[in-house]
């Protein structure tokens, strides 16, 4: 079946100074999607507050992950979530590994490694700490359960410029998978990555700061020495053939303007493709 997309507008989880500019990225992508096929989540105006959590506005981010299951639960296959800051695909990962019946490896395509917790998080920004909560560990109503959490040899992350000492620590102690961009540009070199976690279904995360930022300008924390835009698409691709896609998540677009959003789609519009060229190719068969 083809996918769903989950549009969350959610900037709640960024502590950037535009923050509020990925909920307009992930409104300008819906505007591209097809509306047969697209659930919006109507993420709260409001900020939110902490509530001793060590996770700035946490209130309005556990509300919007209470929506966004609610909107998985309505998703009949798989579902590509659309988010704003990367906080949003947690719900998606969770509904990804609950599909997979604990079969899933994830992997994550990132400048940052999103590992940290409330307690070491610098910022207290929840995109920071993403991947954590999807390994199960943070704060109640944000890290996976026992029954979805994600074990941390079967993460694999790519594309990785800035690491906090947390996540350092967390990485070398658990042996988590880390590939450069340069390994990023070898698709064969994924996909044996991904095989060597002996999962059977992959979720795909794509925050667009692992691009290079000559590719996409509507970026909150671009970084230099990213991959390129083709790169990324065919290495999606390449995954995409190998193994089942059981979900995906695309985040971190902070276009400047709606004008400056129209430069970027097209790239963004190519990875969609990229994500969803297996599931076609299995239609097609």
């Amino acid at each position: 079946m083809p996918a769903t997309f989950v549009v969350v507008p959610q900037w709640q989880g960024s502590v950037s100074a535009r923050a509020m500019s990925h909920a307009d990225g992930a409104t300008a992508i819906q505007g591209d999607l097809p509306a047969s096929t697209t659930i919006v989540v109507e993420v709260p105006a409001e900020a939110g507050e902490s509530l001793g959590t060590g996770v700035q506005r946490y209130s309005t981010i556990r509300r919007v992950r209470e929506l966004s299951d609610a909107a998985l639960l309505r998703v009949p296959d798989w579902a590509i979530t659309i988010a704003g800051d990367c906080g949003a695909a947690v719900a998606g990962a969770a509904h990804a590994q609950a599909r997979s019946a604990g079969d899933l490896a994830v992997l994550w395509l990132d400048a940052h490694p999103d590992l940290n917790t409330p307690e070491s998080s610098p910022s207290g920004g929840f995109g920071g700490m993403a991947l954590r909560a999807i390994l199960g560990d943070g704060p109640e109503g944000l890290a996976l359960d026992e029954s979805t959490r994600v074990a941390p040899g079967r993460l694999v992350l790519g594309g990785v410029r800035a690491i906090d000492d947390e996540e350092r620590r967390f990485i070398d102690e658990h042996g988590v998978t880390l590939l450069t961009v340069e390994d990023l540009a070898e698709p064969a070199a994924v996909v044996e990555a991904l095989e060597a976690t002996g999962a059977g279904r992959v979720f795909v995360h794509i925050d667009l700061d692992v691009l290079d930022p000559s590719a996409i300008a509507g970026l909150s924390y671009p970084m230099p020495f990213g991959i390129g835009a083709p790169e990324l698409a065919a290495l999606v691709r390449a995954v995409a053939a190998r193994f089942p896609l059981a979900g995906a998540s695309i985040a971190g677009f902070a276009p400047s303007s709606p004008e400056a959003a129209s430069d970027d789609l097209p790239t963004i519009l190519r990875l969609v493709a990229a994500l969803t060229s297996g599931a076609a190719a299995a239609g097609a068969a």
